[in-house]
């Protein structure tokens, strides 16, 4: 029995069983996918992979958006799974769910966040040691709670891919909404005196889901627009291919040695 509560976003249920399953929403039933999977929010890098790199496709999973194939890519001798999680915290947890439902276990998602603070300049990586939980789907998985933390594993894997490299980073408190449009100045102020760093969409939702399901998983960010001035900079981040690319190759080394 649940309790009621005064919001129903509060009210988690913490059992595994659900009237709908993320392996009824899948298309290739019976297919074992990859232990080690990235969740990619670049399709201009996933593209180029198929494109360019020969990546073979290996299952589909599918939205009212449309298909959306996954593609193997080999590194360290290590096969990995590529595919594109979809945006949104709603979206991007019900693509996590079904690779995992399918034998995704150990993952790293790369993706680009609004910058926070004035000296992570374009294309600086941010690596989420925690994510505030201002989005709907982690209370779905988690008891109500402030912040959700990734795997150390898997934190430990990235963090080690980048001091190999010699690659700057930050680590830090990402801040995660919904409501990417109501990103008030007084919003703003807020999660910056609670230790925010960077906003995105996804990293909580995913940080539960895997806590939840029992995955090893980490997020890296690179640092796209500016949010930390009086106004908004685009700074034309999402044209940043090349930093895009190397934030995708980093992550699949860092899977590569989960």
């Amino acid at each position: 029995m649940i309790k009621r509560q005064k919001y129903p976003i509060l009210e988690f249920d913490p059992s595994p069983k659900s009237f709908v399953n993320p392996t009824a929403n899948y298309h290739h039933k019976g297919r074992v996918f990859h232990e080690r999977v990235i969740l990619c929010f670049f399709q201009d890098v996933i593209e180029n992979l198929a494109k360019k790199h020969k990546a073979r496709k290996i299952a589909v999973f599918a939205s009212e958006f449309g298909k959306n194939p996954a593609y193997e890519i080999k590194v360290r001798g290590k096969s990995i799974a590529v595919m594109h999680p979809g945006v949104g915290s709603a979206l991007a947890g019900g693509f996590m769910e079904e690779a995992i439902s399918i034998g995704g276990r150990k993952m790293i998602a790369c993706g680009g966040a609004g910058a926070l603070r004035r000296d992570l300049t374009l294309g600086h990586l941010i690596v989420p040691t925690s994510a505030l939980r201002d989005e709907g789907l982690s209370y779905h998985y988690l008891p109500p709670g402030r912040e959700v933390k990734p795997h150390p594993k898997a934190l430990a894997a990235v963090l080690k891919t980048l001091r190999k490299h010699g690659v700057p980073y930050v680590t830090g408190k990402t801040w995660t909404t919904d409501g990417f449009f109501r990103e008030t100045p007084a919003k703003i102020n807020l999660r910056r005196s609670e230790g925010c760093i960077s906003v995105e969409m996804e990293c909580s939702a995913f940080f539960a889901v895997g806590k939840f399901r029992k995955v090893q998983f980490a997020q890296i960010l690179y640092s796209g627009d500016d949010l930390s001035g009086d106004k908004h900079d685009d700074r034309a981040w999402p044209r940043q291919i090349r930093a895009r690319e190397k934030v995708f190759w980093l992550a699949a080394e860092a899977c590569a040695i989960l």
